[in-house]
């Protein structure tokens, strides 16, 4: 059996060279940074170091600029609860994008039980942000706006440049979460316009355990964590030494290979939509086609009338590792928040699953994917109460509609008597 990881956007093997680069910080230079011995300078120039090359990575002006977190989440819980608790005297107001990661969207909400408000900007149908309905979203009062480079879940590329003209023009420090994009897109702060960017070595070949959060030093911010003077005394903590020294290899060698990284992925992904959509019936992409509005490792993916969580299981025991748009939780399907946001029928958010390609993915697991995947489907398909519903013409497709029936959601509202959400 072949084993094929489509899971990338979750985490990404360790570069061999940043491996190798970490190893004497485990063992012969092991020392504290804060440290004044021969010990913790080593160590204190291999961080300054790390720091330039992050720093290249997303054409920020100085490593000072660099701050190091345990992760991309406290990055995120840092740039949005540091600068508005910097910045409440001016006023208690934050602007997201309605389908930014948990992390942002958690961390508002945090602070909205704490007095602050929030405006959440729409997308349309391919999750790409509304403009004038965010600079309709800005006052006087609005400390901070939030909106992601890609989309975690739909691979969404947003106008970031156009969206900074706006925060620019308004006055208002804008935040963009790279999670999804670093290390795969050319990120450029200046361009811009960014007061705060944060992301995850680990999603580009880098080490877990570190995450990066780029702040312009006319950006107001303060610490959430407190105790040392470490990070310039923004992030309290001994700095995860190792991990930073590796996220440092891994992004300067995404950044000496991020055309050709590209130009593989965008192959690979044309060719595993183009042979799904030819060998499955009833399948339909979620976000932008393939090109300019979508990042090149991500599809994502809803197939009709079977579930999610189905489809990623016997993917696993046919050796191919995917992840699930939507989870069981409390014995009630709960669908993706940026699924809900583009519209689409609960049904199809409910047979969701995201592939994500890597650099290391070649067209062979590609072509072993789309063969495997069509079985899977087949399966699960002779097994759905849904499918059979629809044979008999009972409900209908909501991606190819016949006219025989109603669509799932409306069947499952009339039964039950409440609306699906």
């Amino acid at each position: 059996m072949r084993h094929v990881y489509l899971d990338h956007q979750a985490a990404t093997p360790l570069l061999p060279e940043a491996f190798e680069a970490m190893k004497p910080f485990f063992t012969e230079w092991f020392g504290n940074a804060s440290s004044l011995h021969e010990h913790g300078l080593r160590v204190r120039e291999a961080l300054k170091v790390a720091r330039q090359r992050i720093a290249a990575l997303i054409n920020a002006d100085s490593e000072e600029e660099i701050f190091f977190t345990s992760d991309g989440t406290e990055s995120a819980n840092l740039a949005i609860k540091g600068v508005a608790y910097a910045n409440e005297r001016k006023g208690k107001h934050l602007v997201v994008c309605a389908t930014e990661h948990p992390s942002v969207i958690n961390s508002v909400e945090f602070l909205e039980k704490q007095g602050w408000t929030c405006t959440r900007v729409g997308v349309d149908a391919e999750g790409v942000i509304l403009l004038e309905e965010l600079k309709a979203a800005i006052t006087s009062q609005t400390v901070l706006v939030a909106v992601h480079h890609v989309n975690h879940d739909i691979g969404t590329i947003q106008p970031i440049i156009e969206v900074g003209r706006i925060c620019a023009e308004k006055s208002v420090p804008l935040y963009v979460d790279c999670e999804a994009s670093a290390g795969w897109l050319p990120i450029d702060v200046k361009s811009w316009g960014a007061a705060l960017v944060s992301f995850s070595p680990h999603r580009f070949y880098g080490p877990k355990g570190v995450g990066v959060l780029y702040r312009n030093k006319k950006a107001r911010l303060v610490s959430i964590i407190h105790g040392g003077v470490q990070e310039g005394g923004r992030r309290a903590g001994t700095e995860n030494v190792p991990a930073i020294v590796g996220a440092g290899v891994a992004a300067e060698v995404a950044l000496q290979e991020l055309l050709p990284r590209v130009a593989h992925t965008q192959k690979l992904q044309q060719q595993l939509w183009r042979g799904l959509r030819t060998y499955v019936s009833y399948i339909k992409l979620n976000g932008p086609e393939p090109g300019p509005k979508r990042i090149t490792t991500n599809l994502n993916l809803s197939t009709e009338f079977i579930e999610g969580e189905g489809q990623l299981l016997l993917c696993d025991l046919n050796g191919i590792a995917v992840a699930s748009g939507s989870s069981c939780v409390s014995k009630s399907l709960k669908i993706s928040h940026v699924l809900a946001a583009i519209g689409l029928d609960h049904a199809l958010a409910q047979g969701n699953i995201i592939m994500t390609l890597g650099k290391d993915t070649t067209a062979e697991d590609i072509d072993y994917v789309v063969a495997t995947f069509g079985k899977i489907v087949e399966k699960l398909r002779s097994m759905s109460p849904m499918w059979d519903e629809f044979q008999r013409g009972i409900i209908d497709s909501v991606i190819q509609p016949t006219g025989r029936g109603k669509s799932f959601s409306q069947h499952a509202a009339d039964v039950s008597g409440k609306p699906m959400h």
